[in-house]
């Protein structure tokens, strides 16, 4: 094998690598993981073929790249579930205080009908008041 042949491959590897890395692969399938196998699987050669003692270089971008990519899913991942929770407690404390308002709302009502039903019992006690008044007419003598 040639020197040229070597960079071919590379040149070959590092478009695969970046057709995986950009989500346009014309190998693989839409949506395939950058990983050492699908590099060389999407660059049309069998896994063996990218091996560390010829593209070591290449190797250790594809790695740095695999990495990063899981510490970016892990952290997207943490930030999900923290906006679950966070919705799950706003939907608990929505609920919470819309008992309170209920209650406070029944409460309300109660309070209302004995107002109006303390109104009507006074209005009937100051008419039997004002009915066992004796006539003004009567106190003047």
């Amino acid at each position: 094998m040639k020197l040229s042949d070597s960079v071919s491959a590379e040149a070959k590897f590092r478009a695969a690598f970046d057709r995986l890395k950009n989500s346009v692969p014309q190998v693989l399938s839409a949506g395939t993981p950058v990983s050492q196998n699908n590099v060389a699987k999407e660059a049309g050669v069998d896994p063996s073929a990218l091996r560390k003692s010829r593209f070591s270089s290449l190797i250790s971008e594809i790695q740095a790249y695999v990495e990063i990519q899981k510490r970016e899913s892990v952290e997207k991942a943490k930030s999900k579930a923290v906006r679950a929770q966070r919705r799950l407690d706003l939907k608990s404390k929505l609920e919470q205080v819309t008992k309170q308002r209920d209650d406070a709302q029944s409460q309300l009502v109660q309070l209302q009908f004995m107002v109006i039903d303390l109104s009507q019992r006074n209005a009937k006690l100051e008419s039997e008041v004002e009915s066992l008044r004796p006539p003004v007419t009567m106190l003047r003598r």
